[in-house]
């Protein structure tokens, strides 16, 4: 398989007061091209920062990373804006949506800055909210919100899609629904998903499961028979 990131020896310090604070402690990964990864881990073991430097939202302290055979590590932030515009799709645990925006002009605002977008109506065909496209977000439900924020994610048409906890405030049918329109965007149009949880149960539909703690990733584990979402359970 392609190799789609890179990352040798990614460390990440804050500076905090006089307190320095190591939240990555030099991870060396590869993320291949059309894979679906889950990042597990407990609460402060370093796993969203490693998600905002891979995302380009966050520049590494030490370490090389690469997108395809770019060194971004190393890109200024005019290039890391970019990469984070036509490359990159984000989803995160609270929606974020427009509250004044329908559910289809708030996934138009990722198409408008895109290079090479979906249809907006294809996506929301793919997502499942073709008839609330006139809606706005007060009166979706927590679920129909959270798939519209991956329909702007992908409408985009990324290469990777980045989720942060993307089920975190979601009750678990709720959850898995979401799951699949993830995994549907990995397996139909061919996108690299990485998704970062605390919730073991999500690593089962993963092609492999990156185990990270203290700023470390403790190991790596392959799924050879990965679970369809509507068979995960939490």
């Amino acid at each position: 398989m392609n190799t789609l990131i890179k990352g040798n020896g990614i460390r990440k310090d804050y500076q905090m007061g006089e307190v320095v604070v190591t939240a990555l402690r030099g991870v060396d990964f590869e993320i291949y091209e059309g894979e679906f990864v889950v990042v597990l881990g407990p609460s402060g073991s370093g796993k969203s920062t490693l998600l905002n430097i891979i995302g380009g939202m966050d520049t590494p302290t030490g370490g090389e990373l690469y997108y395809k055979d770019e060194l971004i590590s190393e890109y200024d932030e005019g290039a890391l804006t970019r990469y984070r515009r036509n490359s990159v799709g984000f989803v995160f645990q609270f929606y974020n949506l427009m509250p004044n925006l329908t559910a289809g002009e708030n996934i138009s605002l990722s198409v408008e800055i895109a290079k090479d977008p979906l249809e907006i109506d294809y996506v929301l065909e793919k997502i499942g909210l073709s008839e609330r496209k006139n809606h706005f977000p007060a009166q979706l439900s927590g679920g129909e919100q959270q798939r519209v924020a991956i329909g702007r994610a992908i409408a985009k048409n990324p290469e990777l899609l980045l989720c942060d906890e993307p089920t975190g405030a979601l009750d678990v049918s709720t959850g898995v629904e979401v799951l699949k329109f993830l995994k549907l965007f990995n397996e139909e149009l061919g996108k690299t998903v990485v998704i970062i949880t605390h919730n073991s149960d999500i690593g089962k539909m993963a092609d492999r499961v990156f185990y990270i703690r203290d700023g470390s990733i403790e190991r790596i584990a392959v799924n050879e028979k990965p679970m369809r979402p509507e068979e995960v359970s939490w």
